[in-house]
């Protein structure tokens, strides 16, 4: 009984903990999460009267600030996002439909509880800690030893700067009009189909789920025996017993493939299927090649012998416009000091003129009109 109680009050507890969405979030009506209307701005803090969503720019036509900077997403939202990006890719197992529904697949995202007893005079009380992500089939031990390895405020403990800043980078690593053409407002009628044949593609040849294992236990021991050559002075794999290390091995025997710094044998490490069990990374360096930014929920495309995060995986293959942040898939767009723009969409930030043939200044990646380029120095 005593084991159920404390299970019940853990629940309610992870339950209270996913009510916040990270610090300096706010509840949210139904018609609030539906619309995005009157959302604050995590950014401008205080000075934005809430989010207003603009036609077709990812942005508020209040503070001009992103999406993601007004924390609209819920849970449930982010669930059904990277559900959609994992379905009918060889990851579909870290997916599950929903019941009763159409088809639609969620993603399974691994939740950790942490609860501590601390006892006060007779009442017992429980000390309850929830992370929003966890990686999957791992011991609460081994989870924790790569969590500390994380930096601190990365850390996605519910109710806290690591959390939001987890769904933040859901939002801007893998933007949902990335992967589902019906989020696309910069789609021609012909282009639909081009979109689905990209998607199709990354999914069968780039994108992947890191594994996290102990060094030489990568891939379930599936590549036992072959992986592990990098890095080891002798050019030799360690001995095993039922895939466990049967001794610490000889230090420099595992390097990290970003830092190349030795990883000891009993701290955890990231495995990317697609770069071969031969290749770990400390956990604080399975970063994006481009943004160095960590790869949250440890979801990575593999290119050029390197780790990308989606969304500077998409744009090393097709550009990105800078106005509604979609990627282009037409062969006549806009270009203008390395950037590119869909042509309907090369307009001023303020007044929305059409710039084409027109005088226009650009100040990172915004372009103004003369007028308003005038209107804002003054």
């Amino acid at each position: 009984m005593k084991g159920a109680g404390r299970a019940a009050r853990g629940r309610r507890a992870a339950g209270a903990a996913r009510e916040g969405a990270g610090a300096g979030a706010r509840k949210m009506s139904v018609s609030q999460q539906q619309s995005g209307r009157g959302v604050p701005c995590l950014r401008c803090r205080g000075t934005c009267t809430g989010f207003e969503p603009h036609s077709w720019r990812k942005i508020c036509k209040s503070c001009k600030c992103s999406q993601e900077d007004h924390s609209l997403s819920s849970d449930l939202e982010d669930d059904r996002k990277i559900g959609r990006l994992l379905t009918d890719s060889k990851y579909a197992t870290l997916t599950a439909r929903v019941k009763g529904g159409d088809g639609v697949r969620i993603y399974k995202r691994n939740r950790m509880i942490i609860t501590n007893p601390i006892v006060s005079r007779k009442d017992p009380t429980f000390d309850t800690i929830t992370y929003e992500w966890a990686p999957p089939g791992l011991t609460q031990k081994l989870a924790m030893q790569y969590m500390e390895l994380l930096p601190k405020d990365m850390q996605p403990v519910a109710g806290t700067d690591g959390a939001y800043h987890r769904r933040r980078q859901l939002m801007r690593q893998l933007p949902v009009y990335d992967h589902d053409p019906s989020q696309c407002r910069g789609l021609a009628e012909g282009e639909v189909k081009l979109m689905e044949d990209f998607v199709k593609k990354y999914k069968a040849e780039a994108l992947g789920v890191g594994e996290v294992a102990l060094p030489g236990q990568g891939g379930s021991g599936k590549e036992e025996g072959k992986a592990q050559d990098t890095g080891s002075a002798a050019g030799k794999t360690p001995e095993t017993t039922n895939g466990a290390l049967e001794s610490t091995p000889a230090a420099g025997l595992y390097h990290c493939e970003a830092c190349k710094q030795a990883v000891p044998a009993d701290c955890p490490v990231v495995y990317a299927d697609r770069a071969g069990y031969s290749r770990q990374w400390h956990p604080a360096c399975f970063v994006c090649c481009q943004c160095a930014e960590p790869l949250v929920d440890l979801i990575y495309f593999w290119k050029s012998g390197a780790a990308w995060c989606g969304r500077h995986y998409c744009e090393s293959l097709r550009p990105r416009c800078a106005g509604c942040d979609e990627i282009i898939f037409s062969e006549d767009y806009q270009q203008a000091e390395g950037m590119a723009w869909h042509k309907k969409h090369f307009t001023c930030l303020e007044c929305e003129t059409l710039l084409t043939g027109k005088a226009f200044s650009l100040d990172k990646g915004s372009l103004r009109c003369a007028t308003c380029s005038r209107s804002k120095r003054l």
